[in-house]
């Protein structure tokens, strides 16, 4: 069979039949993210030996019949902000390039005791964008591609993680948001990107840009893909504090089996482009096949301002040593040498009363989910920037409501691909849960993907 495009459920069945083996399915994908992964900018190393041994080692236990399950003899890739042992975690930035760590991510553990194979280290956006960059060439690696225009970026700041998924490179990646930056190449690369609820999934061995904002999630072809990712990843752990003590068990069971109640902020597409305004309408009425829809008015808060001065608040602590020796001379985008000092300025009273206000947030946004399953509206409200062009960071999205509450809350999201633009380049839509309520989102995914094929479109990569 030939295993690049095919969903993680498919491949682990055809693995589990001994149909294909692990060596070959990492042998398939080490070849393609060394030739094809330079024209996107997705890679920055090549675990090829790691790989290599893991894709044996499971093949040995398949062959004696020990299987570990659906991630068993997978490949996969992971931005390159988690420790991983044997290669350099570059963060993205030119002057970590050769940065190491002598103990692994826990993610990548439990990936590795799942039996996934680890091929790459994924690029990314420097420090994820901590710095405050202002176009796409913000990574030593070069701007991230997406496989659907040689010209479009591929989004941030989990780059090479959406255009990896999205070519071929890889059944599926772990990427990290702190505002936008799984959705974002999600949906401007036309894969599934997932971001599970805050403290889900743990942190332990991965860089901290914001301490109460940043969360790990899969970048995948299908919300299920998502889903048995997640069931891999996600529990408490020793390491990291913030990580909950909620088990998770994925519940895999037939979407279309229930419906929906969706809900919709008034508003929320208003300053979206008109192709993702055009996809989105369509998307409602799509919609109304599995559940109902309604327009919801959320209460009048600052949500962008304060998960914004967090953001910024916490990042300028996060990289204080490399803002104050002046390291970040020596990042590549011009912008990331001076907006730090500015985050850097923030005070500690307007700290706090962003933390107090997202107590606010956080209520709200139960009173709105408390009516619905799922929030929805478009992932991005344009389609992939030009990679010549900047774009505006006072907010990842201009206008991004539903990221402020859904960061600032610490709530599970899925973009899904829900169309393209004229030009070609993919539309995404979100759907957004109650704390916890992983389970529901990803079925909400599913339902969507269940009932049209845009998931199913791919890129000419070769």
């Amino acid at each position: 069979m030939n295993p690049v495009f095919r969903p993680v459920r498919e491949l682990s069945a055809a693995v589990r039949a001994r149909q294909v083996s692990p060596v070959a399915l990492t042998e398939t994908f080490l070849e393609r993210l060394e030739r094809l992964g330079p024209r996107y900018n997705a890679v920055v190393t090549l675990t090829r030996e790691r790989a290599l041994r893991q894709a044996r080692e499971a093949e040995r236990e398949l062959a004696a019949g020990h299987w570990r399950g659906p991630l068993h003899g997978i490949p996969y890739g992971a931005k390159d902000l988690l420790a991983a042992t044997g290669a350099p975690t570059t963060w993205g930035a030119a002057p970590l390039r050769t940065q190491t760590f002598d103990a692994d991510a826990t993610v990548i553990r439990r990936l590795e005791e799942a039996g996934a194979i680890l091929v790459a280290k994924l690029a990314m956006v420097e420090l994820a964008g901590g710095m405050g960059y202002r176009q796409p060439n913000a990574s030593f690696t070069g701007p991230g591609i997406s496989p659907w225009s040689a010209d479009a970026w591929s989004g941030g700041s989990s780059s090479g993680s959406g255009s990896a998924v999205a070519a071929g490179l890889v059944p599926f990646a772990i990427g990290s948001e702190t505002w936008g930056s799984i959705l974002s190449p999600a949906a401007n690369c036309g894969v599934t990107g997932f971001r599970p609820t805050y403290g889900r999934v743990s942190r332990h061995g991965a860089m901290a840009l914001c301490w109460t904002l940043d969360k790990l999630g899969p970048l995948a072809l299908t919300a299920d893909d998502c889903g048995l990712v997640l069931a891999a990843i996600a529990g408490p752990d020793p390491h990291d504090p913030s990580a909950a003590d909620r088990p998770f068990s994925y519940d895999a069971g037939d979407p279309t089996a229930r419906r929906f109640r969706f809900g919709v902020l008034r508003g929320v597409a208003d300053g979206a482009e008109p192709a993702v305004r055009e996809a989105f309408a369509r998307s409602l009425d799509t919609l109304a096949k599995v559940g109902t829809v309604e327009e919801i008015t959320p209460a009048e808060l600052p949500y962008e301002a304060v998960t914004r001065t967090i953001l910024f608040a916490e990042a300028a602590s996060a990289f204080e040593d490399m803002i104050e020796s002046g390291a970040i001379a020596g990042l590549t985008a011009p912008e990331d040498h001076y907006t730090a000092y500015a985050r850097d300025a923030i005070l500690a009273k307007d700290y706090i009363k962003a933390l107090r206000l997202r107590a606010l947030v956080m209520r709200e946004a139960d009173r709105l989910l408390s009516r619905v399953d799922a929030l929805v509206g478009p992932s991005r409200a344009s389609v992939a920037t030009p990679l010549d062009r900047e774009f505006r960071t006072a907010a990842p999205v201009t206008g991004d409501v539903m990221g402020a509450i859904g960061n600032g809350a610490g709530l599970p999201a899925i973009a899904v691909p829900n169309g393209f633009s004229d030009a070609g380049l993919p539309t995404s839509l979100q759907f957004m849960g109650r704390a916890w309520e992983d389970n529901t989102i990803l079925a909400a995914g599913r339902a969507w993907q269940a009932i049209t094929d845009w998931h199913l479109k791919r890129p000419s990569v070769g």
